[in-house]
């Protein structure tokens, strides 16, 4: 068989530099599937012109012939590149020319080609290997040919090395010693993230998700739960939070205040949706955290994981255990200083500000056995707040008092003023401008009255048609300009400052004419009140009239009114006259 003119010159050639004359392996592809530029041949010696030109004739056919890459013939004996990946019979034609062109190579410029070289399971491997200089110009520059060998088995990046084929040099870069880039991270995770999205169905879920995001907007929360069923993709699609913070806000107790502001941003906003319809729909489980012996009227607080409840003349700090629902028995601290009962106590500023039957305020340092107490009324005090180092409290001898809580004055009153009634409850105004005392309704037509918290001053009073006797025993702000308040003559009412101080501009009325002793609200739609019988706890929609539910937590033999509750978004708190109750809407 004879050899085509061509393959003896190759052949000729290379037995000449003293070099074997081999398939020329296939040349490198980049990170983007492209073939690197062509290396620079330098001039070979008795290197045919019939060789060059036949060389630049089959790339040119094979340009013609792809349709894919782009061929060029160097000059001066340099050798071709092609851009795309090369076909089999591509590489067949260069391993010829390739070998003899790759043999007489001279130090020009370097090709470069990163990234790693992937073709199905297989993977590429360096060697090294020294060639041989053809010549006394090649003496002294010859440097280290890399042999790339083909294995099967796993993946490897690719590392910069010279790949004969089609008469030049190709060179791979190295990608980092294996470790992806964070941008070719963010390229994979976004790849994976088309992946994930169904290859079948509508055009829609093709869509940019900006504009998926704002047509899912519309929908209402059945059609987003019936959505997230079709396929994983969607089912976290629609778990985005940006498609339920609309309808948490509609919602009872998701976390969201009548503003907006998320008071929960820690816990996904579908999670808390999907606890809402419990509290809606009134399923929860009902369970007794702690007991009492004797008989109490016990008040508490919610700070984070703590529940901080008196007993008698202490106040004890319980911590939750992880589920929320349950309590360690060993309680965290115990804060004592009162030779009576406590009746009230809040939490400020990692302090415990607690009002005594004994008439003292008592200051108590959370994280230390830190306390102070000092006489504050001539009889016991039933209320008490705090705020921007400020307390007010409001006495059975009808008079409600200033204090400053700053560390050179503590225990100095600032004001006293004479209420003409018996003080129930009292609550600084959130600007710190005023406060509001809620008193017996005896001795003056309104059991409301707004005074200046700088002066002393009567502001305003609120309502004007209350009965008498009709006692305010809880009260709160809502915000600086609205307020609610409950109490002896059964309704919940809530003021509007800005609309009117005469009229309240809704009310809820107690089905079975019991006493509101009081109330709770997630600051949006939902509020919770505690009556005077039977433990009963109601809930309501402030969207509506009527009571939403209601709960009753004790039987009839052990009547006991609710003192105090308090509720997060998954459960809800009630301390009645021996147990401390709750009830878990999260698994109900």
């Amino acid at each position: 068989m004879v050899s085509p003119p061509h393959r003896a010159a190759a052949a000729a050639a290379a037995a000449r530099a003293g070099l074997g004359v081999g398939p020329a392996p296939r040349g490198l592809m980049g990170s983007q599937g492209r073939l690197g530029p062509p290396g620079n041949g330098g001039p070979g010696e008795g290197e045919s012109g019939e060789a060059r030109k036949l060389q630049e004739g089959r790339v040119a056919k094979g340009k013609r012939r792809n349709g894919k890459g782009k061929a060029g013939a160097g000059q001066d004996g340099r050798g071709s590149g092609a851009e795309g990946k090369p076909k089999p019979q591509k590489a067949k034609e260069a391993a010829g020319l390739g070998a003899e062109a790759g043999s007489r190579a001279g130090p020009g410029e370097e090709a470069e080609g990163g990234g790693s070289v992937e073709e199905g399971a297989r993977t590429v491997v360096r060697g090294d290997e020294r060639s041989a200089g053809a010549g006394k110009e090649a003496e002294g520059r010859d440097d280290g040919k890399e042999e790339w060998r083909v294995r099967t088995g796993r993946r490897e990046d690719a590392r910069p090395g010279r790949a004969q084929g089609r008469g030049g040099e190709a060179w791979g870069r190295n990608a980092g010693a294996g470790a992806a880039t964070a941008a070719e991270a963010e390229e994979e995770a976004a790849a994976r993230e088309l992946a994930d999205r169904p290859a079948a169905g509508p055009a829609l879920w093709r869509l940019p998700e900006e504009l998926l995001l704002l047509i899912c907007s519309y929908l209402d929360m059945r059609a987003l739960g019936r959505l997230a069923q079709v396929c994983r993709w969607l089912r976290r699609f629609t778990s985005c939070d940006l498609l339920w913070r609309r309808i948490a806000r509609a919602s009872l107790n998701s976390g969201f205040t009548r503003l907006g502001t998320d008071l929960m941003a820690s816990v996904p906003v579908k999670e808390r949706v999907k606890v809402s319809q419990n509290w809606r729909l009134g399923r929860c489980r009902e369970g007794v955290l702690l007991k009492w012996r004797c008989s109490q009227m016990p008040w508490m607080q919610l700070e984070g994981d703590s529940l901080y409840i008196s007993q008698a003349n202490f106040i004890l700090a319980y911590q939750f255990r992880p589920d929320g629902a349950s309590l360690n028995r060993r309680p965290l601290g115990v804060f004592a200083g009162h030779d009576e009962d406590v009746c009230h106590f809040v939490l400020a500023n990692s302090h415990i500000i607690s009002a005594g039957g004994d008439g003292k305020i008592g200051v108590h340092k959370i994280h230390s056995t830190f306390t102070v107490k000092y006489s504050a009324h001539e009889q016991e005090v039933n209320c008490v707040d705090c705020k921007g180092g400020i307390v007010v409290s409001g006495s059975r001898d009808r008079t409600a008092k200033v204090w400053s809580l700053s560390s050179g004055r503590l225990g100095q009153c600032l004001h006293t003023i004479q209420t003409e009634d018996r003080v129930w409850s009292i609550a600084i105004s959130p600007l710190l401008s005023s406060f509001v005392t809620g008193t017996a309704c005896c001795g003056h037509f309104s059991p409301l009255r707004i005074w200046d918290l700088n002066s002393g001053q009567l502001m305003t009073h609120l309502g004007s048609d209350f009965p008498p006797g009709a006692g305010v025993l809880d009260l709160m702000y809502e915000s600086p300009s609205t307020l609610l308040s409950c109490g002896y003559d059964t309704y919940v009412r809530y003021w509007d400052l800005r609309a009117s101080v005469r009229k309240c501009v809704m009310e809820w009325e107690e089905p079975h004419d019991s006493t509101l002793y009081c109330l709770q609200t997630d600051g949006n739609h939902l509020l919770a009140t505690g009556s005077s019988y039977y433990g009963v706890v109601r809930l309501w929609d402030r969207r509506q009239r009527a009571c939403l539910h209601a709960f009753p937590l004790t039987s009839t033999p052990l009547s006991s009114p609710v003192y105090c509750l308090r509720f997060t978004t998954k459960h809800l708190y009630a301390a009645l006259s021996y147990n401390l109750h709750i009830l878990d809407f999260q698994n109900p």
